[in-house]
């Protein structure tokens, strides 16, 4: 058996990771004869382009399906991920709708990666930066049990894992946290460091790793993300803890799957960690190949030979392995091994013909006489029919990004929450006979972005994130900036019906003292307003109920002038009235909003009942009658109604886009502080 090593930290005072100049050095060490051959299938980084995602996946199942049953090598197989598996957008958000769960069991955002996942038999995952950007609460909901109409999601058949961080510190991941070390069969829908497997009667260990960068890349809500001080040095030693915690159980034979966004610091954690025989790195979209190699219709040249040879921290063989993402490439390394749990390197340049990229094109398919698995061609199908109608109904444009992020919208005025706050004033004042003056929405009513922030390959802090209005989508027939119906279900996800009420001008202070009554550095509160037809200014230093210094209301045109708070002191008359619009979701005391205590709230629901989606909410086209212009996915007086109706309105043509762009919370006009 390998002999277990710790790695000494080195305590660097730096906030980055270090890189250096890494060289590889071979290792000089002669293994024995062989005694066993894995076949490493892995992938990493499906998050990218949406279009490529969805065309080449069933071509990249079959060659899953043809590796993992060759007569030499299937026995042997194992399948891994070292993570982005999901990410926010049309894929990720088609996952609700019916179409989808009647082939899944469930209707939970970004599950279908996960049943593809299933389908192909993935064995285990890294935790990749991606797979939170919708936050903890989204992923741990992805990977669940789910069933609905007979039909049974089995959540995720496999674990993710990640050594350097601390499951336990975040609610939602505490309660999907398995036993380090288990089989990868009893972690399946949890959550670990790292885990074993049984391929063709061998224990494979298999440890995960995340950038310490995580935290300023995605959401990790209340996840501890170790090291502390972020050197490459204390994230090899913490992994090495995971390894030599294998190797005490007598496994000798160890797979890092590491998602460092840059491959440079997973070639580096190579020749400081000793016990581990593969890296399978991800986050960096790395094209590794060589001249075997076809490459994607479209990619013009391979970045690196594969794999990347090295030697480890005790001089013995290691292996570094990445391939483009998006199911484009499907990495494969048959290696064989000693009987102590050694790389035998001779074997390398031998399989050269089996190893490397296999693109996921018709004609490598046919080579290896694969076959597309059936169901993964089945939920793309489903998925393709989500997309194709929701995401190519058209309501509006918009050329700048809409910013609907957790954690912007329960913190700041946003374009976003001033856009849906907008259209919900201007539609009540469609619908209602007496004049609304303002809007009031919860900031956690917000559940996505229109558009995307994206933290390209390689970077390492959300300053280097690009941020775009929707891409042109050739499967939907939608050119770039359109707002459809597909992402007006995703970010106003509740359709919330909308209620207009009367308050006092006290008690409009009162309600927006509840909305910022918890905003604190740290914390993203629900009930954190989006608001329109009014400004406000607040001290978040001040105690809870006496925070709003000024509190202006401008009404629906702007043409009021209208002070209700001056230097945190009430103005005028207090039992003064204004007319207001809100989601029935407030109004009825969600996120504690104390509606119920306004002294005479002369209350009209805008909406018909309780249910919203795929009704058709009226028959005519006449404004005076009602708004009018939309479809049917949201009755008359949901929420995406009024946003449909407003963008149909203003911004029907790509001539008269929203041009709002997200500012800086310094800059911001409506919510200051």
């Amino acid at each position: 058996m390998k002999q277990g090593f710790m790695l000494i930290a080195a305590v660097l005072a730096t906030a980055l990771l270090v890189f250096g100049c890494v060289s590889a050095r071979v290792s000089d060490y002669e293994a024995g004869p062989e005694a066993f051959t894995l076949q490493l299938l892995h992938f990493a980084d499906v998050d990218g382009n949406e279009e490529v995602a969805l065309a080449s996946v069933d071509e990249f199942s079959a060659l899953v399906d043809a590796f993992s049953n060759d007569g030499e090598f299937g026995a042997s197989t194992l399948l891994v991920s070292s993570g982005d598996n999901i990410i926010p957008g049309p894929r990720f958000y088609a996952a609700e709708q019916g179409a989808v769960r009647a082939v899944t069991g469930s209707n939970e955002p970004g599950h279908t990666d996960i049943a593809f996942m299933n389908m192909m038999g993935v064995k285990a995952s890294a935790m990749g930066n991606h797979d939170l950007d919708a936050g903890t609460g989204e992923f741990a909901d992805a990977i669940q049990i789910e069933s609905k109409n007979g039909v049974e999601f089995p959540g995720s058949l496999f674990p993710y894992l990640s050594s350097n961080l601390d499951w336990s510190t975040d609610r939602e991941m505490e309660a999907k946290m398995g036993e380090n070390g288990a089989n990868v069969d009893a972690l399946a829908g949890k959550v670990a460091s790292y885990a074993t497997v049984e391929v063709n009667g061998e224990t494979i260990g298999l440890v995960g790793a995340s950038t310490p960068l995580l935290d300023t890349i995605t959401s990790t809500g209340s996840l501890a993300v170790l090291p502390a001080d972020r050197s490459v040095e204390s994230l090899a030693a913490i992994i090495q803890e995971s390894v030599d915690a294998l190797e005490a159980q007598g496994v000798n034979k160890i797979v890092l799957l590491a998602h460092m966004q840059q491959i440079q610091v997973e070639m580096q954690l190579a020749e400081m960690l000793t016990g581990v025989d593969i890296i399978v790195a991800g986050g960096s979209n790395t094209r590794m190949g060589d001249s075997d190699d076809t490459l994607f219709d479209g990619d013009d040249a391979f970045a690196m030979s594969y794999p990347y040879e090295t030697a480890d921290a005790d001089n013995k063989p290691i292996l570094v392995v990445n391939v483009d993402g998006d199911y484009k490439y499907l990495g494969r390394l048959v290696i064989p091994f000693d009987a102590e749990g050694y790389i035998i390197r001779s074997a390398i340049k031998e399989n050269k013909a089996l190893n490397g990229s296999w693109a996921a094109t018709a004609q490598n398919v046919e080579t290896v006489g694969g076959t597309p698995i059936p169901g993964v061609v089945e939920l793309r199908d489903a998925i393709d029919g989500v997309i194709s109608a929701q995401y190519g109904n058209v309501v509006g444009y918009t050329n700048v990004y809409l910013d609907g992020r957790r954690s912007q919208v329960r913190t700041q005025e946003t374009n976003l929450g001033n856009l849906s706050a907008d259209a919900n004033l201007w539609y009540a004042n469609q619908l209602s006979e007496v004049a609304v003056d303002v809007s009031i929405k919860n900031g956690g009513g917000i559940r996505t972005e229109i558009g995307s922030a994206v933290v390209p390959p390689g970077a390492v802090d959300y300053s280097e994130a690009v941020y775009n209005p929707p891409k042109a989508n050739a499967e939907a027939g939608t050119q770039e900036g359109a707002i459809s119906e597909g992402h007006l279900r995703a970010t106003m996800r509740f359709d919330n019906g909308l209620v207009t009420l009367s308050a006092t001008a006290a008690e409009l202070r009162m309600l927006l003292e509840h909305g910022v009554s918890e905003t604190a550095e740290g914390k993203t509160p629900g009930k954190f307003p989006q608001i329109a037809g009014m400004n406000f200014v607040f001290d978040a230093a001040l105690p809870a109920g006496e925070r709003i210094t000024s509190l202006v209301v401008t009404g629906a045109d702007g043409s009021m002038n209208d002070v209700v708070v001056a230097d945190g002191a009430l103005v005028g008359d207090a039992s003064r009235t204004f007319r207001l619009v809100t989601l029935n979701f407030l109004a009825n005391g969600g996120d504690d909003y104390p509606f119920a205590e306004l002294s005479n709230p002369e209350r009209r629901n805008l909406y018909e009942g309780a249910g919203y989606g795929e009704e058709v909410d009226y028959d005519d086209e006449v404004l005076a009658n009602d708004p009018g212009l939309n479809s049917s996915f949201s009755k008359t007086g949901g929420e995406q109604d009024a946003l449909a109706e407003y963008l149909m309105t203003f911004h029907a043509t790509p001539e008269t886009a929203f041009s709002q762009e997200e500012a800086p919370r310094a800059e911001d006009q409506r919510i200051r502080y």
